[in-house]
């Protein structure tokens, strides 16, 4: 499983819990669309990727310092601070499972460029976060994601997203921390054109 979670915007912890923390803890990617505000909140959300059984070695991370193999691939937001934004990049690309992940922070984002960025980088989805918003929509040939936040929803429902490869292609679902699952979609049907 891939779990995309974004906009945690703590001071020093990773403000996890209920599902999003399952879901953290058992994926075997984590992606992370920016704004974790400062270095302990990155390093209190790293300690917990893949802590759950199961994970397997994806090479992304290869730091080892969890003590597990799963991969955690993550970009800065407009709100880290210099510490954050020295320790990641503006945007970022990974495979998993042949899914193929852009993923920016979103503040310098329009939708034009992010249908340029998905199709450079011969995207299946392109991971957004900035907005809070949870949901996903077409954007010219690409389909563009945003988890939401799991922590500071602001006016919108907390959530992250969760995706599953499958025979057909890969499927998505947005969650709420309560594990209510708010909203599925089907990427092998919306995928590139």
């Amino acid at each position: 499983m891939i779990t995309v979670v974004s906009d945690t915007h703590g001071t020093d912890g990773h403000r996890l819990e209920g599902r999003t923390l399952e879901a953290v803890r058992e994926a075997d990617l984590v992606v992370h669309a920016g704004d974790f505000t400062t270095e302990a909140v990155l390093d209190a959300f790293e300690s917990e990727v893949g802590a759950g059984a199961g994970a397997e070695n994806s090479g992304e991370r290869g730091d080892g310092e969890s003590g597990t193999n799963a991969a955690f691939a993550a970009v800065y937001g407009n709100n880290d601070d210099p510490g954050v934004r020295e320790r990641l990049t503006a945007e970022r690309t990974v495979e998993r499972d042949g899914l193929r992940v852009a993923v920016v922070h979103g503040h310098e984002h329009d939708d034009t460029s992010l249908s340029l960025l998905g199709r450079q980088e011969r995207a299946d989805v392109v991971v957004v976060g900035h907005s809070h918003e949870p949901g996903w929509r077409r954007v010219g040939a690409v389909t563009v994601l945003n988890p939401g936040s799991h922590a500071d929803p602001r006016w919108h429902r907390p959530g992250h997203a969760e995706l599953e490869p499958t025979g057909e292609g890969p499927t998505g679902r947005l969650v709420a921390p309560d594990g209510e699952v708010f909203d599925e979609f089907d990427l092998a049907a919306t995928g590139r054109e």
